[in-house]
């Protein structure tokens, strides 16, 4: 048995209520920043900390348009009153026989008044190169099942995230087949975060950004659940990221996404395959005496301690990260996801009138 001790590593923003309570440096616009292509270059680990706004302070952004993901069956985490623009609603998915599955019905939220798109996932790098074939019978197959998927909804979402190395072409003429079909509707498309044009990149930001009336830049996980710990999205990363995105992509067509989520790491995993010399060097480290045995199999049981770092966004990393995206010029941003949220956020966001 496992006896979990958790120790809460807060993120540098997340603990700035209480390390800048009385901090008198005034909300970021009041910094003006360096040129977006200094930005795009510089090394971030070189960077400044951005000034932070003092507690009882936090700057309310306003932007264009106000993006949230919401996932089928938490239609309650959506409320009317929230200023949003657009819902991408989450759920659809290419089956292993490369049809789409798990539609979302449209109906679940049609107390929504703004723009509702439809999202669809393929989460198998095998599959999504078959589908991507241009001319396959899959390929025809699924451009169909969109096509009708997407008739309830105002716009498409491709959200292809393991896409084979040397796909990128098929990846971006099936994104053309589906702009010319879609007719009026809107395409768009979620992509992972850069900071730097890559060689060969199938998520090439200049390639792909002609064909989709929107991208959603996906500025979270910089550390993930097997990477070591660190924060979701950390302020100078993400300002590298939206500096990149700005000029490349341009403020019109481009959505910052931002993280509603955290995340823990323990600094050990037990889960593992030991050969015998392994589980004797353990019963002698842990100076254990007793062994059971289970119809004739020996087991025994101890107790270590994990710690545990937690890193997570709220109200004030949130809303101190969307008025540095408002001050680079980023005109539309995006959640991941509805329900996950500290809810003190939506009271630092306004959406900006079409008028």
């Amino acid at each position: 048995m496992v006896k979990i001790q958790t120790v809460f590593l807060l993120s540098f923003f997340s603990a700035g209520f209480i390390l800048f309570s009385a901090c008198s440096s005034g909300p970021v616009k009041e910094n003006p920043e360096p040129e977006l292509a200094e930005l795009a270059e510089e090394d971030v680990d070189d960077w400044e900390e951005i000034a932070l706004p003092p507690v009882d302070n936090l700057p309310v952004s306003s932007f264009g348009e106000i993006w949230a993901y919401l996932t089928a069956g938490r239609e309650s985490s959506f409320r009317p009153a929230y200023p949003i623009s657009d819902i991408g609603y989450f759920g659809a998915e290419v089956d292993s026989y490369g049809r789409l599955d798990d539609v979302p019905n449209r109906e679940n939220l049609k107390n929504f008044r703004g723009r509702t798109h439809l999202v669809v996932a393929c989460n198998s790098r095998g599959l999504t190169h078959f589908i991507l074939e241009e001319g396959s019978a899959a390929r025809q197959r699924l451009v169909a099942d969109l096509l009708e998927a997407s008739k309830a909804y105002e716009g498409l979402q491709i959200d292809f995230e393991l896409i084979p190395g040397k796909d990128g072409e098929n990846f971006r003429s099936f994104l053309r087949e589906l702009r010319t079909k879609l007719g009026n509707k809107m395409l768009t498309i979620a992509l992972p975060a850069r900071r730097k044009t890559l060689a060969d990149d199938v998520y090439d930001y200049t390639k792909i950004r002609d064909i989709v009336d929107r991208i959603l830049v996906m500025a979270y996980d910089e550390h993930w659940s097997t990477s070591a710990p660190g924060p979701i999205a950390s302020m100078n990363w993400c300002r590298s990221v939206a500096a990149y995105s700005l000029q490349v992509v341009g403020p019109e067509k481009l959505i910052m996404g931002l993280p509603f989520y955290g995340r823990t790491w323990g600094d050990y995993n037990p889960n593992r395959a030991f050969l015998f010399s392994g589980i004797e060097r353990i019963r002698g480290e842990q100076k254990i005496t007793e062994i059971q045995r289970e119809n004739g199999i020996p087991n025994f049981r101890y107790e270590q301690t994990v710690k545990i770092t937690a890193y997570y966004e709220d109200a004030y990393s949130l809303s101190t990260r969307l008025d540095m995206y408002r001050s680079l010029g980023v005109k539309s941003v995006g959640f991941w996801t509805l329900g996950q949220e500290d809810p003190a956020v939506w009271g630092q966001l306004t959406l900006k009138s079409k008028n």
